[in-house]
């Protein structure tokens, strides 16, 4: 069946495809080196948590240039936490999800019409996940949009216009921590990949040539 004009083929997933045999054995026959990676998620969390508390020091840097910041902003006493959760909140929280993936999608090369890219989110987080062979330059972009986007550029320009809020600072303070992962990316791609090379995915493997 022929693709109608501006069709999106971009699938909506609830988990991120297994790693295909066939496919890997195909990048190898064809000299893809495979990326030195965590090999289970909670060893992707562990090695995350130094990043995570750089991305909201450097956070909360930007956002005390204008606004100072105080725990007692986020309900932070000494002798006690005031959490104040509602239905409103946590759909606010959802859709925060959503934005910071978005925003590592539209980086993707015809993602509009790519048949090999998914969206999903799960119990853990949302993903976005292609096999398109994308350039390391790119693959960078794609990896760190979501934080410099919204816990860099967003509380520069919010901070500017005097529009930081409590609860704006939670959220960006909340999507500079959950972008841990992206920075242990970025790190692994910086470190692994010589300039000039390519980048594709095959499940839970990534791939360089």
């Amino acid at each position: 069946m022929k693709e109608k004009k501006g069709e999106m083929s971009i699938r909506i997933t609830s988990k991120i495809p297994e790693s295909n045999s066939e496919r890997h054995a195909q990048l190898i026959m064809e000299h893809w080196t495979v990326l030195h990676e965590p090999k289970s998620l909670f060893s992707t969390i562990m090695l995350s948590i130094p990043l995570m508390v750089i991305n909201l020091f450097i956070t909360l840097v930007i956002i005390d240039l204008f606004v100072p910041v105080s725990p007692l902003m986020f309900g932070i006493h000494p002798s006690s936490i005031s959490l104040n959760i509602n239905l409103v909140a946590i759909l606010i929280l959802i859709v925060l999800v959503i934005i910071h993936e978005l925003l590592h999608l539209i980086f993707i090369p015809i993602f509009r019409k790519s048949d090999k890219t998914y969206l999903g989110i799960t119990y853990y987080g949302g993903f976005v996940y292609s096999e398109e062979n994308i350039s390391k330059m790119r693959y960078v972009f794609i990896t760190i949009a979501p934080f410099v986007s919204i816990s860099v550029l967003l509380p520069i320009l919010l901070g500017s216009l005097s529009l930081l809020t409590p609860y704006l600072m939670f959220l960006i303070l909340l999507n500079s921590m959950a972008s841990s992962v992206d920075i242990l990316t970025l790190i692994l791609i910086l470190y692994q990949v010589p300039s000039g090379s390519y980048i594709t995915v095959n499940g839970k493997r990534t791939y360089w040539k």
